[in-house]
């Protein structure tokens, strides 16, 4: 059976523009839109169009620019809202109309005051009105990670009957554990009589660090779609991470998934998306931050060096980071210290390395790290031993 296509849908230019200190300009937001189709991103939700006359004119702005990848906005369960979004998305060669309503019980009660009743008939009316302008409409089932998965079921039977042709599960609070939204996404698989009629997307959070995780076992349990920023970025404890999950599916050939993007721009897109929105990645972010290809205890060093495979899953340049880097410590092994000078131009023995190293520990017992105007300093300071006999 040939592999299953998951569709990436990128919501860094509205779900990421949540995070504190991250808003876009049209301007930014027009640059990392041409930038994520680039990419090879299937959907690009460019905003929220009621929100602001901004965010109104950064979607309009948009749709104009991008040929291939299909444009979507975002709604409340509102008429006003679906007829603006429409209207913002009126020049997209591929218009989405994502709209949406609480479906958990703390939603229902908590905040809208309603019944599962009303909320049932508000998200079905909510779809007609957007399948009024757009053929593709996009239904969110907001907090679906903790709405009880029978109702959650006829909420979906509802909407796509209603026109949906995706739905979209969201773990809005990042509370699910990857086998509860497993299996909350199997359930719907197999008691929505119309499923065959739309696509499922995951949407997860990363309140407990699971969204990469949770989204994975969406797909697994028959979802199409992964809803993802770059660098995760999104409110309070991110989003999904795009770069993360295009790489799991990547490297897991096993699960028969494969998407569109192209790995080679993931670290690139992830430098622009950062300066961009002035949000530094952390170092230790999987794929795309500055240590994911670096290794420093001595153990790890000497095994890479004889085969990298020993202790990296993914070859730097299939994600765009360059190449893996040796970084010199006081953890650090001979092997790795003489990998070093070879670099820089210096060809030593075993011996003259021996001799270099017990001088190089007592440099890296100062330092946190090494650098190379050190190890030329180390290099011009020593006498190769064949000199001296």
């Amino acid at each position: 059976m040939a592999d299953k296509k998951i569709h990436i849908f990128d919501t860094t230019l509205r779900d990421g523009e949540q995070v504190p200190g991250c808003k876009l300009n049209t301007t930014e937001k027009i640059e990392l839109a041409i930038k994520l189709e680039e990419l090879g991103v299937d959907i690009i939700e460019a905003g929220f169009p009621i929100s602001s006359p901004g965010d109104f004119h950064s979607v309009e702005e948009i749709s104009k620019i991008i040929k291939n990848a299909t444009v979507c906005g975002l709604t409340r369960a509102v008429k006003k809202d679906i007829e603006v979004a429409a209207d913002a998305l009126k020049y997209a060669k591929r218009p989405r109309i994502h709209t949406g309503i609480g479906t958990s019980d703390y939603h229902i009660k908590s905040k809208f005051n309603s019944t599962r009743e009303e909320i049932l008939e508000r998200a079905t009316q909510a779809v007609k009105w957007a399948k009024n302008f757009v053929d593709d409409v996009e239904f969110y089932a907001e907090d679906a990670g903790r709405t009880d998965n029978e109702y959650l079921a006829k909420v979906v039977e509802a909407v796509i009957a209603a026109g949906a042709t995706v739905v979209n599960i969201p773990d809005t609070t990042g509370y699910c554990l990857p086998y509860q939204y497993g299996e909350k996404i199997a359930y719907l698989v197999n008691h929505v009589k119309n499923i065959d009629k739309a696509i499922l997307s995951c949407h997860c959070h990363n309140d407990l660090g699971l969204a990469t995780a949770n989204s994975i076992a969406g797909v697994i349990a028959g979802a199409g779609q992964i809803e993802c920023t770059i660098n995760g970025l999104g409110e309070r404890a991110g989003n999904t991470s795009m770069e993360e999950c295009v790489m799991v599916i990547k490297q897991h050939k096993h699960l028969g998934f494969y998407t569109d993007i192209k790995t080679q721009l993931l670290n690139p897109m992830s430098r622009l998306v950062s300066e961009t929105m002035r949000m530094p990645v952390q170092p230790n972010k999987a794929i795309v931050g500055a240590n994911a290809f670096s290794h420093s205890s001595g153990i790890h060093q000497d095994g890479f060096l004889k085969d990298s495979l020993t202790y990296e899953i993914i070859n730097p340049e299939e994600v765009g980071a360059g190449e893996s880097k040796i970084v010199l410590t006081a953890r650090s092994g001979r092997s790795a210290l003489a990998h070093r000078f070879r670099k820089i131009g210096y060809e030593f023995t075993r011996n003259d390395v021996d001799v270099l190293y017990e001088r190089f520990l007592k440099v890296a017992d100062t330092k946190k790290e090494v650098m190379e105007e050190d190890l030329h300093e180390l290099a011009k300071s020593h006498k190769p031993i064949e000199e001296i006999a």
